[in-house]
């Protein structure tokens, strides 16, 4: 292999991630219970958005990542007279994350061994930005702006680790659910 040709070192960590047979035995222990809470059935079907035609997950994340990034945008740029408004966005994620996380569980319950592997480090990360970002808004709650101004920050590195993994799953390896006839459609016409 020409060394210019060599993937990037976040490929080359991504690539490991998926190999990491570690993670089969976490992986294992999971699957029975993510599989009967979101993962059979007709409410796997409305988590997939069988009823759209396509994962609902993407959409989801949006709301999460969405809010609290406007959260960090006020922290930083808003004042104090933008707090509460910043608060207020933590807890419209927060509230979204269990959905979210609801409908990637549905999505992982039906990958393959590496995308499993993948997710579940994904999950994770995520699960550390919600506990991260809940203790933005408790401290918020207390009067502690600056606080939680600075647990959102560490929240959106976290955060941020997550969306990147997602964006794997969903981007390179193609994990997500859709309607055959979006496979069967030609392309770039």
């Amino acid at each position: 292999m020409n060394p210019n040709d060599r993937p990037p070192m976040l490929v080359r960590w991504t690539l490991r991630l998926e190999d990491a047979t570690a993670l089969d035995w976490p992986v294992h222990a999971l699957e029975p219970s993510v599989r009967a809470l979101f993962g059979t059935g007709t409410r796997a079907s409305v988590l997939r958005g069988d009823w759209l035609g396509h994962a609902v997950h993407p959409l989801l994340t949006d709301v999460v990542i969405g809010t609290w990034t406007s959260a960090t945008l006020l922290d930083l740029f808003g004042g104090r007279d933008s707090s509460a408004a910043a608060q207020r966005l933590i807890g419209t994620g927060l509230l979204a994350a269990g959905p979210t996380a609801w409908t990637g569980w549905a999505e992982w319950s039906a990958a393959g061994s590496r995308d499993k592997r993948v997710g579940l480090v994904h999950a994770v990360t995520n699960g550390l930005a919600i506990g991260t970002y809940s203790a933005s808004w408790i401290a918020r709650q207390r009067g502690r702006r600056g606080a939680g101004a600075r647990l959102a920050l560490a929240g959106a590195a976290i955060s941020g680790v997550g969306a990147y993994l997602g964006g794997h799953l969903a981007a390179a390896r193609k994990v997500s659910s859709r309607h055959p006839g979006y496979v069967e459609a030609p392309l770039g016409v």
